[in-house]
């Protein structure tokens, strides 16, 4: 089976499969039991269940045909003001076929729509609502102008608990009848931070390596840093043992191969389990994020993090004196 083929195969069918978010779903089921649905605006982190959601509200409404009715776009694919005003306003303007007397129009990552984009969808939106639903779909609703945010019934997402991300891990371990450790689960919940889309490609991707899955295999075919490691790292470099800390630091850059921009949001996270003053921890988290954007600038990674480190030392001399 192909890579990324097991998001799409466990994606619920039906809005009674929704993990979570039930706050959405008991609204949104009043909405297609009277087939009467508004402009709609999901809007939350990724792998959510905000595309799932929308596809489902198609299903229910449409049954086996829903494609015919149903246009699904992705905004940062064709996010100009010309596929408003062609392809998404000559779908908009015809009638459905069926019973229910609108077609939808699901325009994902709406985010990604310029200003002129969304000027022109404003308009359409207005224009053909008889005929036609609009349902967006965004990370970051802020980024919606908010002509178009009035115009919806906005729904707002949120991140998977880690109770959730098991019962999806658990169901994918049994229907794909595949060995895994206890470690390995607590990785995939840690690294997918409630992003279901995350947990089925490294289940996937790790499945197709090796047939017992361990926390090894996960954090390698997630390109991260070990919490264990960074932590380990962080420890010798507040204890003075600089060496030590830059070979391990070398290790998980040159060995490991994992980006310095991944070592170090692990780092951010690591900060708040060290055993230092509260006021300690706000100053390295400074320093995080001024590495962070050094990086991020272009800067050579192994010389910022080691630099960041050199922090850490110093900041442990602090303590001692």
């Amino acid at each position: 089976m192909e890579l990324a083929v097991w998001a799409e195969k466990y994606r619920p069918q039906k809005l009674n499969e929704v993990i979570n978010q039930k706050h959405v779903v008991e609204r949104v089921k009043a909405f297609v039991k009277e087939k009467n649905i508004p402009h709609m605006l999901f809007a939350g982190p990724a792998g959510t269940g905000k595309t799932t959601i929308a596809l489902c509200i198609a299903r229910e409404l449409y049954g086996k045909e829903w494609r015919r009715n149903v246009l699904e776009l992705n905004a940062s694919d064709a996010r100009g003001i010309d596929v408003i005003r062609g392809q998404v306003k000559d779908f908009a303007r015809t009638k459905a076929i069926g019973e229910v007397p609108y077609k939808i129009i699901i325009l994902d990552e709406a985010d990604a729509l310029t200003p002129e984009a969304q000027q022109a969808l404003r308009r359409t939106m207005e224009n053909y609502t008889n005929v036609s639903r609009f349902i967006l779909i965004c990370n970051y609703s802020s980024k919606i102008i908010d002509p178009i945010q009035s115009r919806c019934a906005v729904f707002r997402f949120k991140a998977m608990s880690d109770e959730d991300v098991k019962k999806f891990i658990d169901r994918i371990v049994k229907q794909e009848k595949l060995k895994i450790t206890q470690d390995a689960i607590k990785a995939i919940i840690y690294i997918a931070e409630g992003d279901l889309r995350r947990v089925a490609n490294l289940l996937q991707a790790a499945s197709a390596l090796q047939t017992k899955i361990t926390e090894d295999v996960i954090y390698g075919v997630a390109s991260r840093a070990k919490p264990a490691d960074v932590k380990q790292m962080l420890e010798l470099a507040l204890k003075g043992k600089f060496e030590d800390a830059r070979k391990k630091l070398q290790d998980m850059l040159l060995k490991q191969g994992l980006a310095g921009s991944d070592v170090i949001a692990e780092i951010h996270r690591q900060i708040y389990s060290l055993n230092i003053s509260e006021e300690g921890k706000v100053q390295l988290v400074e320093k995080c994020g001024e590495y962070e954007f050094r990086i991020s600038e272009g800067g050579n990674e192994l010389i910022q993090l080691e630099a960041l480190l050199a922090h850490f030392l110093l900041f442990g001399k602090g303590l001692k004196k």
